[in-house]
C-alpha cells in the first residue's frame, strides 16, 4: 500500500536564529566585568586596555569601567574599558 503523509504538514520550518552582530555598547557607557562589547565576524574592532577577545572574535570587559573607542593607528580602531 502506499504511503502519503495526510494534509499539509510543513517538513520545513526549522531555521537557526540570526547571529545578531555589532556593537553592542556605545563610548561612555558604564559597564561590568564580563559584558559583551561588540559582536563581529573577524577583528574589525580591535581590544584595547580591559578587553578581553573571544573565539569568535567578540570583545568583552575584563574589568568594570567606563568604554571607550580610540585609534589603534591609522587605519584600526580598538575598543578599552578605563575602572571608573
Amino acid at each position: 500500500m502506499a504511503h502519503k503523509k495526510g494534509g499539509g504538514s510543513s517538513r520545513n520550518g526549522r531555521d537557526s536564529s540570526a547571529q545578531k552582530r555589532g556593537v553592542k555598547v556605545y563610548a561612555g557607557t558604564e559597564v561590568p566585568a564580563g559584558s559583551i562589547l561588540v559582536r563581529q565576524v573577524g577583528s574589525s574592532i580591535h581590544a584595547g586596555k580591559n578587553v578581553g577577545t573571544g573565539k569568535d572574535f567578540t570583545l568583552f570587559a575584563l574589568v568594570p569601567g567606563v568604554v571607550k573607542y580610540e585609534w589603534k593607528s591609522n587605519t584600526k580602531k580598538q575598543v578599552s574599558v578605563y575602572p571608573a
